[in-house]
């Protein structure tokens, strides 16, 4: 019982950090373009590719 002492400050500082990432990712806008990293994979850059080895 004595370990709780320990574990539930450590627990709260956890939770803490990791609700101060996600307001920060959110301030920062990092969920304002969900569809677009979707989308950005099914783009064919083989025409870009090709561009650059070609110089």
């Amino acid at each position: 019982m004595d370990v709780l002492i320990y574990l539930i400050p450590i627990a709260l500082f956890m939770g803490g950090l990791g609700l101060v990432g996600f307001l920060w990712s959110l301030k920062s806008g990092q969920y304002e373009d969900l569809d677009g990293a979707a989308q950005r994979i099914l783009l064919d850059d083989d025409l870009e590719n090709s561009e650059r080895a070609e110089d």
